[in-house]
């Protein structure tokens, strides 16, 4: 990962995941469950989250939507692809909403944050 890379992502405030990442944290994650049982995972997350509530869901284009309810103001947009039976893509795109146009990684961190919890949940595809 290049030093360019490091200080262009701590000072932004938005952040994404896909397969080609630099960061392997930022990297999607693929879960051996169905499109349904990821969504229902996610909703169940924001759902017991003091932090965030969800804006919004579309099962039929596989996004939900969250912001975040106290702290800095947060919008999340999880987009969720079953690529095959049983093993379903999950990717985030995170902005928090600052004066300056800098969060500090604070998009990054809950990124990590909600895969972790879900990571706990749901069996993950190693290896993609």
């Amino acid at each position: 990962m290049s030093a360019g890379y490091k200080i262009k992502r701590f000072f932004s405030n938005h952040e994404e995941t896909s397969d080609n990442h630099v960061h392997s944290d930022l990297k999607t994650r693929y879960y051996k469950a169905s499109k349904n049982a990821v969504i229902q995972e996610l909703e169940n997350y924001f759902n017991a989250s003091p932090d965030f509530s969800i804006h919004a869901r579309s099962e039929q284009h596989g996004e939900i939507s969250a912001t975040s309810k106290r702290g800095k103001k947060v919008f999340i947009i999880a987009t969720v692809i079953m690529v095959r039976p049983y093993q379903t893509a999950l990717d985030f795109s995170v902005t928090t909403e600052t004066p300056i146009q800098i969060d500090f990684g604070y998009s990054n961190r809950i990124i990590k944050r909600i895969y972790q919890h879900v990571n706990e949940q749901l069996p993950e595809i190693k290896g993609k």
